[in-house]
């Protein structure tokens, strides 16, 4: 399976489709894939998508050159996408239990 180098972008305008998204991201090298997150229900963009090039240091520039930019009238955010698959993760789910134990606590 090839290497996938993928970027998150965040804080889209909801005008902001696929083909704009490429065309801001295109000057950076070879996009192999570019989506925005769609709603389900509504079909509206959820404000978010993914840039994916041909290779490592295209994404690195297109992270260094549009974090933080203005697209579309938002600035947006651009990182590297976490992976998906492998596992680990989880690391949200502590806490629950303690709360209330019957009034033992100091003053």
């Amino acid at each position: 399976m090839a290497e996938e180098y993928r970027c998150f972008v965040g804080g889209l305008a909801w005008a902001t489709n696929d083909q704009s998204l490429e065309q801001a991201f295109s000057q950076f090298g070879e996009i192999t894939d570019c989506k925005i997150i769609n709603d389900r229900e509504t079909g509206r963009s959820r404000g978010f998508g993914f840039v994916t090039f041909s290779s490592s240091e295209s994404m690195k520039n297109a992270i260094e050159g549009m974090n933080g930019q203005d697209l579309d009238g938002r600035n947006i955010t651009v990182n590297e996408a976490q992976s998906r698959s492998g596992g680990g993760g989880g690391g949200y789910s502590r806490g629950g239990g303690g709360g209330d134990s019957g009034g033992n606590w100091r003053n």
